[in-house]
């Protein structure tokens, strides 16, 4: 088989390549100042987008839990079970319900304080769980006591009234 050489022979270059004079090797060069520029470009994207985050929360804090809210009926939830629900308010907070013997009730925030993953009561080993990296907490308290969650869960304090099952606030 025999190939041409496009260079001595032009006229059977392709259109295409005529009108685009570029070779391959001189598209796909960057430079260091093109790649210090998009360097400093981006980091300066990420840095401005942190701030906005930084200045969101400040001036928008999170609002507390006010009143008390309805989650379920007392016989909904048996001993040993935990029971999911959210509350809305400036976000969706998702909460575990945990009914831990007679009389005794826990509710918690169900994201991880390591990195938001959602956590479920062990009954076996009475223990919340977060199954991403194998942490644990107290089911009484929300303490952590194992694993890589920096700090306890978030806790809401369960009043029960007439067989329901309400939550508020734990300093309310």
């Amino acid at each position: 088989m025999v190939t041409k050489d496009i260079a001595q022979h032009p006229e059977d270059m392709p259109n295409w390549k005529s009108d685009f004079p570029i070779q391959q090797k001189k598209a796909t060069h960057v430079s260091r100042r093109e790649f210090a520029k998009f360097l400093a470009l981006f980091s300066g994207t990420l840095a401005l987008a942190n701030g906005v985050i930084v200045i969101r929360s400040l001036l928008f804090p999170a609002k507390p839990l006010v009143g008390e809210h309805y989650v379920c009926q007392e016989a909904d939830v048996a001993v040993g079970q935990m029971f999911q629900f959210k509350i809305e308010g400036a976000e969706i907070i998702p909460y575990i319900l945990v009914h831990l013997e007679e009389n005794e009730w826990r509710a918690f925030e169900q994201k991880c304080t390591h990195l938001t993953c959602a956590v479920r009561y062990r009954d076996d080993l009475k223990k919340i769980e977060c199954p991403c990296h194998h942490g644990f907490f107290s089911a009484d308290t929300g303490e952590v006591l194992q694993g890589p969650p920096p700090r306890p869960l978030p806790q809401l304090q369960v009043v029960i009234k007439e067989g329901k099952v309400y939550v508020k606030e734990e300093n309310a």
